[in-house]
């Protein structure tokens, strides 16, 4: 059942118009009697059933709330320095798939690729979209928004967290594994948790300096050494391991 994520509040009855609408009347070629999922900026998910249709609008009634509960318990935003090529968009498309409540992309210092603030507004664009579509797809309850931040703004941002991890590979290298499990310990439902990934080389120790004065902590993925579009998602199963799995 095709799903749309609606801009507004909850609402039993509601029109729709713009993206959805055509999606629906021309892409999918929907009829009354017609049911979809809609997924409101408060994040209520219904079914709803199509009631009216016409060349602007789609009106459409609730049928049902959704009862299963699709996001993980604490809201993880997954920061990651600029990688090369389209390995962003592979880590917000799996990313959003497997959980992630935002994105951060920043120039690392070890970044290959440079992106002015030209190309970053149209490759968040482009993101923003790719977000969207894998959070129809994989029955997401939250859209994922994508932003680009600079190093001085992803710090400053490190106070609106409960918890910033560093996932270092040096980290891994000596065996460290008990920092991530016990901040999955330490956070409870609803709190968020903010990771910052390296890009292909990793990270600096002197931005590994920066995020430590801030509060940020290091933590190994496991023994083996990922690579910068792997790690995410490493990170992301393993919390859905942790809070969805074994509870």
């Amino acid at each position: 059942m095709q799903r749309y994520f609606i801009d507004q509040a909850y609402q039993s009855i509601v029109e729709i118009s713009g993206e959805p609408h055509h999606h629906m009347s021309r892409v999918m070629r929907m009829s009354v009697d017609d049911q979809v999922f809609l997924v409101f900026n408060d994040q209520t998910a219904i079914k709803a059933k199509i009631v009216a249709i016409d060349s602007d609008h789609v009106r459409l009634e609730e049928v049902e709330k959704e009862k299963m509960q699709r996001e993980l318990p604490i809201q993880i935003t997954v920061a990651s320095g600029f990688p090369k090529g389209e390995k962003l968009e592979l880590i917000v498309q799996k990313g959003t798939e497997l959980g992630a409540h935002d994105f951060v992309a920043f120039p690392g210092e070890s970044s290959v690729a440079k992106w002015d603030t030209k190309k970053q507004k149209k490759k968040q664009q482009r993101l923003n979209k790719i977000a969207q579509e894998a959070a129809e797809q994989s029955h997401r309850q939250v859209l994922p928004t994508v932003r680009f931040a600079s190093e001085k703004e992803l710090i400053a941002s490190f106070s609106e967290y409960e918890a910033v991890l560093i996932a270092y590979e040096e980290s891994a290298k000596q065996g460290e594994q008990a920092q991530l499990v016990q901040t999955f310990q330490q956070m409870t439902a609803g709190e968020k948790l903010l990771v910052v990934f390296g890009p292909e080389g990793g990270l600096t120790p002197k931005e590994i300096e920066k995020f430590q004065a801030a509060g940020a902590k290091l933590c190994g993925l496991g023994p083996r050494i990922l690579r910068t579009e792997t790690a995410p998602f490493y990170l992301l199963s393993a919390a859905s391991f942790y809070f969805e799995l074994q509870h």
